[in-house]
């Protein structure tokens, strides 16, 4: 079986290099670009399967199949919400959502693997709706307030009021300007599909923050970065390896 992933964050593909080996599936080469992938699949035999993101640097990804007839079996790697990957369940497209999860990566290479011989001839699918459904997907309603519980009452919390959010022996807190920590009932992935991705960035396993709140930001050790926060003091807040390059282009 020859495998490639096609992402345009080199940090992202090589995690998924690092977590298909794991179970035992080698990735023949990795292409980071719309034009690189147009050039590559137009003097090489095509491989039986594609980890395929959706936005490039270049463009989208169906751009390639504009060019070059593919026929090989796609797994999308996306960060789309839920609302434009109905387009995919549309067109039997097995698709996994970022953060990839290591038993979802399983699962979809396994049925891959299952199904093998459908996949022996060219796929039909309909890029073109795809891309359209993207382009125009229902319009997701965004997370704006947050409501805890302080003893017997409840308190809304507005994002405006948020200066981070962070996670701390397998809770989940809402840290607000006026300096207090807040416990929520939701996990960081969960607030990833919550929040508006324009404001707020997951810049590690352990912080959400807003682009607000922002106070400075500075090298630290490793190539990452530290951000300095108006009053949350409780720990370094950090931008992990993986993440600096797509937080510099969010922050952009």
């Amino acid at each position: 079986m020859t495998t490639i992933i096609i992402e345009d964050e080199k940090p992202a593909a090589r995690l998924l290099q690092r977590k298909l080996e794991k179970i035992d599936v080698k990735v023949d080469i990795m292409l980071h670009s719309v034009e690189e992938s147009i050039a590559w699949f137009s003097t090489n035999k095509h491989p039986d399967l594609i980890f395929l993101d959706i936005q490039l640097s270049d463009g989208l990804s169906f751009e390639i199949f504009e060019k070059v007839a593919i026929k090989s079996a796609i797994i999308f790697t996306t960060a789309y919400d839920e609302y434009a990957l109905r387009a995919f369940k549309l067109n039997s497209i097995d698709y996994l959502l970022k953060p990839i999860d290591e038993d979802d990566l399983e699962i979809a290479v396994s049925k891959f693997k299952t199904n093998l011989p459908k996949y022996e001839t060219a796929l039909q699918l309909d890029f073109e709706q795809i891309k359209m459904m993207l382009q125009n997907p229902f319009e997701k309603n965004f997370k704006t307030r947050f409501t805890v519980k302080i003893g017997q009452q409840l308190k809304v919390i507005l994002t405006e009021e948020i200066e981070c959010f962070f996670s701390e022996n397998k809770g989940t807190y809402i840290h607000t300007l006026d300096n207090r920590n807040y416990l929520i009932d939701s996990t960081l992935e969960i607030l990833e599909q919550d929040l508006d991705s324009k404001n707020f960035f997951r810049i590690s396993r352990k912080f959400i923050i807003p682009l607000k709140s922002i106070k400075e930001i500075v090298m630290y050790s490793n190539s990452r970065l530290k951000v300095i926060l108006p009053t949350y003091k409780e720990d370094e807040v950090i931008v992990s390896r993986e993440k600096v390059q797509e937080f510099k282009n969010w922050i952009g």
